[in-house]
């Protein structure tokens, strides 16, 4: 059974700075498309980042799918950073430059498909943590 648990949420002040953790149990983070997503109060969720599975092309850009090796919404682009720790079996979102508006529950998702790229729309991802609250204020 696969389990995700995000961690690192926090109330941090505007311009600050956050890590974001996604550990899982019985999945293999390396083999899978990771994804991060928020959700704002009422609203949907939204795709912010994802990183490819390792054993797939180094490179991989496909506009039509809208897949990639990695890929950031223009939300947080040049300030949020996707990335994997192989020996701890985590993926981190480093979250730089915050603003009140990046304030939002975070989760992170795992697709398990062998599609190339990775994709930020939630209907491509199987497992969810429970989230992450995140809260830019002064």
């Amino acid at each position: 059974q696969v389990q995700v648990v995000e961690s690192g949420g926090d109330l941090v002040q505007p311009g600050g700075s956050l890590r974001l953790s996604c550990a899982a149990s019985g999945v293999t983070l390396d083999l899978s498309h990771i994804g991060w997503f928020r959700q704002f109060t009422g609203k949907g969720r939204e795709g912010i980042a994802c990183t490819a599975r390792t054993d797939g092309p180094t490179y991989y850009a496909d506009s039509r799918t809208a897949r990639y090796t990695k890929q950031y919404a223009d939300s947080v682009e040049g300030r949020f950073t996707i990335s994997r720790d192989t020996t701890k079996n985590t993926v981190y979102l480093q979250m730089d430059s915050l603003r009140p508006e990046d304030t939002a529950v975070y989760y992170c998702a795992i697709d398990q498909s062998r599609e190339p790229g990775c994709s930020i729309r939630s209907s491509e991802y199987d497992h969810w943590g429970q989230g992450t609250k995140v809260t830019v204020s002064l």
